[in-house]
């Protein structure tokens, strides 16, 4: 898990800031949606995406450490066994970040941080196979120029 950055620390100390970040990570896997101020969804992201990805792999190694982050056995249960199997296709960007107006009593900045539960759409693999397809032409490419110039000087 990443460690607190130096300076300004969400709630004072670091150990208040991982608990913070802690009970927002468990309240994103519970509703799948969380309204917060943009620096705690800004600072919450890297720890959300971390677990999931810990979650996709699935063994009981990863389990434990999400264990340790999460606190509660029922929120790493939903994490393994209901949100990774929905993320199986997707290799990142988990999550959404969407600014809100800003709260109305101290005019702080909100935002929505929600995980991103629609599948990969299919326009994504065509545009990976197409990459693919480019890199093998471009590494081809040089050994069909080779040939192009020796014909030339054959003539």
């Amino acid at each position: 898990m990443p460690r607190p950055a130096k300076g300004p620390r969400l709630g004072g100390s670091p150990a208040h800031e991982r608990l913070i970040i802690a009970n927002l990570c468990k309240s994103l896997i519970h509703n799948e949606s969380v309204v917060t101020t943009e620096a705690k969804a800004k600072r919450v992201r890297p720890h959300i995406e971390k677990l999931i990805t810990k979650a996709k792999k699935g063994d009981t190694h990863n389990r434990r450490l999400a264990l340790k982050v999460l606190g509660s056995r029922e929120t790493a249960y939903i994490l393994f066994e209901e949100l990774a199997p929905k993320f199986a296709n997707r290799e990142g960007g988990y999550t959404r970040i969407v600014k809100l107006p800003n709260r109305k009593g101290d005019n702080a900045p909100m935002a929505e941080i929600s995980l991103v539960l629609e599948p990969v759409s299919p326009k994504q693999a065509v545009v990976k196979e197409a990459e693919k397809a480019a890199e093998k032409a471009a590494d081809e490419a040089p050994v069909a120029e080779a040939e192009e110039v020796e014909a030339a000087e054959e003539k």
